[in-house]
């Protein structure tokens, strides 16, 4: 029997590109699970649209010199289009600018105003004398409280996670003019939050099938205890409170975006002309609402939004379940607009096949933790996994079939290798399944992968190449057996590959589209005499030069603090030191040091210095190193040793805003590619910023000259 699914995923604000992070974290899981639901009968809706309100955007717009609409009309355009160049198969990708949206706001704002879950109240908010405006929080940076990330937001610390108040931040600074402003008293609507936190704690009771850290979050979130929150703020850009003395504030964007999941369905089935038609999902005992976010969206979909959907109408749907992501990274940082840190969508879909990107975004899915987008491993998924074993395997059975038969051959007798590879084609099927049904995205693909695996070494030891020529009937059977490997990996694949999973339908000479066949059809008998379609590679290979221009050269190296234990002459170089160092969890290793000249043995021995640890080995006048120590050299031939601070050997040394993606083994070729200064305070700097351990900037171990290059 079909079920109703409801997916819904979180809107990402319009104010500037979608990255890799957003892919990962809500839009691909959603599309793999609405894909798998359509294909097994389930009757699906799945809806978003960009988050066209709030501060992020009129903080855009005055940075661009522009108005909100214009900023909001380029990027829902912008992220409409890449959703459906991505495959992201939503039945409806909206905006929450739209009149059907104000008004589902406004109609939940006004009946929760009546039953008393919103109120007014006065409070003090903070209003900067130089802009003369009261700050909403986006426009306000601090301390988080919590974790003591530095660039906190007025609403949230996107580090840990946590929901803030703005006067909960420490050093708060005006985002606009970067002074401090004050606190000044003014009237806002609140939510009253803390009302329900007896009905969710109830309702969580039977959430143990929840992601362990999603349950977690939430009910950290209830142990603190629910306090009220504001829901308008003191800006011109949103939803019209409809109360009178309130003309100057608008609805505030964390209450008016999650509203959108009801809305957008509503728009929906206007669209479709059976405008009660979202009742079948809302009004629904038996429909299972899923929610696809990352985890700096937990609380709004955990605690927030089935509070607004108890207090409004408690006939309808809450959650089911909310299969939130960690983060998807770069290098070790997570990507973020503000910050500009990210692979951005637009770009990275013109330069390689959207599958690729698909492929490695669910293998390397953060599912239970972060995970890092790397473009090394990008490249070797690719050609290793995706051309080498499941596009192989495809084109070889096809290309063969088709040059031998050029149709599904017949099925003769079964040998024991033969009934083994289909019963375990149909065992991979079903685990995958299963691994879907849970929203275990990347264990159903590896045991996806699994099953192409198997086919090629079926194919290998089969060898039908021979038994064309001696056995043509035993080749058919083969075939036959293969393409029905070909048959469930196209099924199986479907979710997560959906444009190359199409093409080998086709090929399977199919005449639909997959995405109208069933889950089960990865089973059923192949139609033998059906003329096949000529076979075309379906994934190139990528070049690791394809991906170097993405990588800024600085983020291939794999700086590191080091402790040098010893030091002793060269035995065959006049100005070299043999150093043995200390580089933590890398272990101890020999460098080779042109520092005779400028240092002694006793004051080498325990310093704290900066080393690349990827550099590739090399032999000085008979002696390996394994790395190279970094020194700063002035126009004068001065040279001192760089300094990470008093920290552990084998510490990272970053720049902010560069991830730290090492090559394997760098070339000196590459170091050589890299300009590194020093500054008047003796920081060392690449690019105008500054290298950091975690007890500050690297510094000269002794001052030099402003300017003095590093080696």
């Amino acid at each position: 029997m079909s079920e109703k699914i409801f997916i819904g995923v979180a809107w990402p604000y319009a104010n500037g590109s979608l990255h890799l992070g957003h892919i990962a974290g809500c839009y691909l899981p959603a599309d793999i699970f609405a894909r798998y639901n359509r294909m097994k009968g389930n009757d699906v809706l799945m809806v978003s649209g960009s988050d066209e309100h709030g501060t992020p955007i009129t903080v855009t717009a005055e940075k661009e010199n522009t108005t909100p609409q214009a900023i909001v009309d380029r990027y829902n355009r912008e992220h409409t289009e890449n959703m459906k160049q991505l495959g992201i198969s939503f039945d409806l990708f909206t905006r929450t600018t739209t009149e059907n949206h104000e008004k589902v706001v406004q109609d939940i704002f006004l009946t929760l105003y009546k039953k008393g879950f919103i109120y007014k109240k006065e409070l003090e908010s903070y209003y900067c004398p130089n802009c003369k405006r009261f700050l909403p929080d986006r426009y306000i940076e601090g301390i988080c409280p919590f974790c003591g990330n530095e660039n906190a937001r007025g609403d949230q610390c996107d580090e840990c996670g946590k929901l803030l108040d703005p006067q909960q931040l420490l050093n708060v600074k005006c985002k606009i003019c970067g002074i401090t402003p004050i606190l000044k008293n003014t009237e806002h609507l609140f939510f009253a939050l803390s009302k329900f936190e007896e009905p969710l704690l109830e309702w969580l009771k039977e959430k143990n099938y929840w992601k362990p850290s999603v349950l977690k979050f939430t009910q950290n979130w209830l142990k603190d205890g629910l306090h009220d929150r504001a829901i308008t703020r003191d800006i011109n850009w949103g939803v019209p409170i409809p109360l009178d003395g309130f003309e100057d504030k608008r609805i505030y964007v964390w209450f008016d975006a999650v509203i959108g999941y009801l809305s957008a369905s509503k728009e929906w089935a206007q669209k479709i002309n059976e405008p009660d038609k979202w009742k079948e999902w809302w009004l629904n005992a038996e429909a299972k609402h899923y929610y696809f976010l990352a985890k700096d969206n937990i609380p709004f979909h955990s605690i927030i939004w089935p509070s607004i959907l108890m207090g409004y109408d408690e006939r309808l749907s809450l959650p089911y379940d909310i299969p939130a992501n960690e983060y998807l990274r770069l290098g070790g940082e997570q990507f973020s607009k503000s910050k500009g840190l990210g692979i951005w969508v637009p770009e990275v879909i013109k330069k390689f096949n959207v599958e690729s990107i698909r492929y490695y975004l669910s293998i390397n899915m953060p599912e239970q933790k972060d995970t890092n987008w790397m473009w090394d491993e990008f490249v070797a998924r690719n050609n290793d996994e995706l051309v080498g074993t499941y596009g192989n395997l495809i084109h070889r059975v096809m290309t063969f079939t088709y040059n031998n038969f050029n149709e599904i051959p017949p099925l003769g007798e079964l040998k024991k290798e033969d009934e083994d590879i289909i019963e375990k084609i149909e065992n991979i099927h079903r685990e995958v399944g299963e691994n879907l049904e849970k929203c275990e995205f990347k264990k159903g693909l590896k045991k996806a992968m699994s099953l192409a695996h198997l086919g090629n070494v079926y194919f290998n030891n089969m060898q039908p190449w021979h038994l064309i020529k001696t056995d043509k009937n035993r080749c058919a059977t083969v075939l036959h057996v293969c393409l029905k490997i070909v048959q469930a990996l196209a099924i199986s694949m479907a979710p997560y590959l959906p444009f190359s999973s199409d093409k080998i339908w086709h090929m399977l000479g199919n005449s639909d589209s997959i995405h109208n066949a069933k889950w089960e059809d990865a089973l059923k008998p192949l139609n033998v005499g059906y003329k096949l379609g000529k076979p075309k590679p379906l994934f190139d290979k990528i070049a690791i030069e394809e991906v170097s221009g993405e990588m800024d050269t600085f983020s291939m190296l794999d700086l590191r603090s080091a402790k040098i234990l010893s030091a002793e002459n060269h035995p065959n170089a006049d100005r070299l030191y043999v150093l043995e160092i200390d580089a933590g969890a890398l272990g101890k290793r020999t460098l080779v040091a042109g520092l005779k000249n400028y240092y002694s043995i006793d004051e080498l021995i325990g310093k704290n210095i900066v080393i690349v640890a990827n550099l590739k080995p090399a032999k000085l006048r008979g002696v390996e190193s394994k790395g190279m120590l970094l020194a700063a050299e002035d126009k004068e031939g001065n040279v001192v040793l760089l300094t990470p601070g008093d920290v552990k050997p084998g510490e990272s040394i970053t720049i902010e805003g560069i991830p730290s993606q090492p090559a394997k083994v760098l070339e000196f070729s590459d170091f050589q590619k890299i300009s590194m200064t020093v500054d008047e305070n003796q920081n060392i700097i690449y690019q105008g910023k500054p290298l950091r351990s975690s007890k500050g900037f690297v510094k000269t171990e002794k001052p030099i000259s402003e300017g003095a290059e590093v080696h």
